[in-house]
């Protein structure tokens, strides 16, 4: 019995994982359009899209909208340089498919997360574990070991930002899409290198600070366990 609750507990601690992670983008993706705004003033965009920058946030928030499933094409019409024309083309259109199930089959591994830590909660309770006990450690155990890889993959990536984000695209994409052309795409006008440099550095600070959360209440729920342990031995 005690290994299955180990074994859950163990569980419960990858699961939260997950959820900060994916949680983690979904803040940074989602939470604060003024930070796109920021961005698109920071890479001086709004000259290589001949757009104003409403158009170009109207343009941020149905993309959007669409990555995470709320739209079911991207039509965008937009203007361009005082014409009116649709800011997304074929080649844009068919990557964004890609994304789109990244974002989308990101959903929902949260939801197969928060499944496995509640069911793991649920079978700890009902085997009278000590729970208050072996989560926090699970949890201590897990955030520490994987703070410490992604401090030191994020010093890997920062080293050279264009080959790592290279490597990524070929193994989450089977194809070339995502190679676009700043002459004919206007997505690559409006999301530079630079800005996605700028979202993982903002998304790894948001990661970085639910998990330290996290280790601080896991410090202190052990305490507080091996406090009432020891005033019942007495």
């Amino acid at each position: 019995m005690k290994g299955l609750q180990r074994l859950l507990s163990t569980l419960a601690g990858i699961a939260m994982l997950i959820i900060l992670l994916i949680s983690s983008f979904e803040i940074g993706a989602y939470s604060d359009y003024g930070w796109y705004q920021k961005e698109y003033e920071k890479y001086n965009v709004l000259v290589d899209l001949e757009m104003e920058m409403p158009e170009v946030m109207r343009v941020t928030k149905e993309m959007m909208s669409y990555l995470r499933g709320n739209r079911a094409d991207l039509v965008v019409d937009t203007i361009v340089d005082g014409k009116e024309r649709e800011f997304f083309n074929d080649r844009e259109k068919a990557h964004m498919i890609d994304v789109k199930n990244l974002f989308v089959g990101g959903l929902w591994l949260r939801r197969g997360a928060m499944l496995v830590l509640v069911f793991s909660f649920f079978v700890l309770i009902k085997t009278k574990a000590d729970w208050k006990r072996l989560l926090p450690k699970s949890f201590l155990i897990s955030m520490s070991s994987f703070i410490g890889v992604t401090l030191v993959a994020g010093f890997i990536f920062m080293t050279d930002f264009n080959r790592y984000f290279t490597l990524f695209h070929e193994i989450f994409f089977t194809n070339d899409l995502w190679l676009l052309d700043p002459y004919t795409d206007l997505l690559i006008r409006m999301l530079p290198e630079g800005f996605f440099l700028d979202m993982v550095i903002r998304i790894g600070i948001i990661f970085l600070i639910l998990m330290i959360s996290l280790l601080v209440i896991s410090v202190l729920s052990l305490k507080r366990s091996n406090i009432r342990k020891t005033n019942k031995s007495i």
